[in-house]
């Protein structure tokens, strides 16, 4: 079922976003090198507590899970393309970083990403985070009144294709609102003018995943969570929150 939310939902919406933004940056901020991940799972998880919002992220455990996730971030680095788990891996000069975090306040959830460079980059590495963050760009264009899920799926998409990356095909956005996952999906490939209708208060998590081998296969890590590209090629994922209105699509996880 997809739930439309009225303008004061969406306002309580944009604070909980604000929570994911800080505690992104705060992560980021503690990144570097010799940084141990479980480092930027405590900095995201003090400004979650700072705010008095909850981690949609910490005990989740979907179908597909073996355990409950035991973090508030997902830190996946280089060959990992989203849910990593935050361990005692120490970042290195050049690793490829993206963290996802969500935020619960007052009853309504923000989920957003953040893809970066730690150390000297690599050209390579610095293109496909420039690549997720223009189809991330693309898919937030076409998330306006008239339009339909395919019109954003298509978007980014094409931005993928023409960067030549692939992305795993059973993973993509979703809705958000007082639960972190809601209907509808959001694939990250698709044909325009398909799918659920866009309308004022629909309320989106839009997050491409690019890998820059171009091969959309990919594999589980055997602590059930990790995916890793399957030609150990870099990956990079970048999230936001946007709620479709009537002035156009309104980012809800900024600053």
């Amino acid at each position: 079922m997809v739930e439309i939310k009225t303008d004061a939902a969406l306002e309580a919406m944009r604070e909980a976003g604000r929570v994911v933004a800080r505690a992104l940056a705060a992560a980021r901020d503690a990144a570097g090198v010799g940084v141990s991940l479980r480092v930027l799972d405590e900095a995201a998880r003090a400004v979650l507590t700072e705010a008095g919002a909850r981690s949609p992220f910490l005990g989740y455990q979907p179908s597909f899970a073996p355990t409950p996730f035991p973090a508030v971030v997902c830190v996946s680095v280089n060959d990992a393309i989203v849910h990593g788990v935050p361990d005692g891996y120490r970042l290195r000069d050049g690793d490829l970083v993206s963290v996802d975090c969500g935020a619960e306040l007052d009853g309504w959830t923000g989920d957003a990403a953040v893809s970066f460079i730690v150390g000297a980059p690599r050209p390579a590495d610095l293109e496909l985070v420039k690549a997720t963050g223009e189809a991330l760009d693309a898919g937030i264009a076409a998330a306006t009144v008239g339009n339909r899920i395919g019109d954003i799926s298509h978007a980014i998409g094409s931005v993928a294709a023409a960067a030549r990356c692939g992305m795993p095909r059973d993973f993509g956005g979703h809705g958000i609102g007082r639960r972190m996952h809601e209907d509808p999906h959001v694939p990250n490939r698709g044909r325009p003018g398909r799918g659920f209708p866009l309308r004022h208060g629909l309320v989106l998590a839009i997050e491409p995943m690019l890998m820059a081998g171009g091969s959309d296969a990919y594999r589980t890590d055997t602590d059930g969570w990790t995916l890793r590209t399957a030609d150990g090629s870099r990956a990079a994922h970048i999230e936001h929150t946007v709620a479709i209105t009537e002035e156009g699509p309104r980012i809800l996880t900024l600053p």
